[in-house]
């Protein structure tokens, strides 16, 4: 099932500035930010305004089909709710890194059942610096 009509089922009403903001955040390679993400759409529709995308990804986010990350920035950054992972963030140049790893989902699980739950959610952050060769 594609995002809009995720959105559609939420009961939110389709716009043609929601739909440039959506079609935004799937084509959003990176973790952007609200201005981030007004700059890309202001080029594709110049009638959108940053209270728009404000308003838009705090529905999105309401509805969890965005995931909000502070990262240890003074913003917040967006991307799509779809496939579970993991965050390596470069504290020296912000680059963030998507991740998966098998052994940690097991270990996760694993730590949460020997405390008696059952795991329903987890956020993974790492923050690291490349290393100089």
């Amino acid at each position: 099932m594609d995002l809009e009509q995720k959105c559609i089922d939420a009961g939110l009403k389709m716009t043609g500035q929601r739909k440039t903001i959506l079609k935004v955040l799937d084509e959003s390679e990176d973790h952007p930010s609200v201005e981030d993400v007004y700059e890309r759409a202001k080029e594709q529709d110049s009638s959108i305004s940053m209270a728009t995308v404000y308003r838009t990804l705090n529905l999105l986010d309401e509805l969890e089909l965005v995931v909000r990350h502070d990262f240890n920035e003074n913003f917040s950054r967006y991307e799509l709710n779809m496939a579970h992972h993991h965050h390596l963030i470069d504290v020296e140049s912000g680059d963030v890194i998507e991740f998966q790893n098998e052994e940690i989902e097991k270990m996760k699980a694993e730590i949460a059942r020997k405390l008696g739950y059952e795991l329903v959610e987890c956020r993974l952050e790492l923050y690291g610096k490349k290393i100089k060769a």
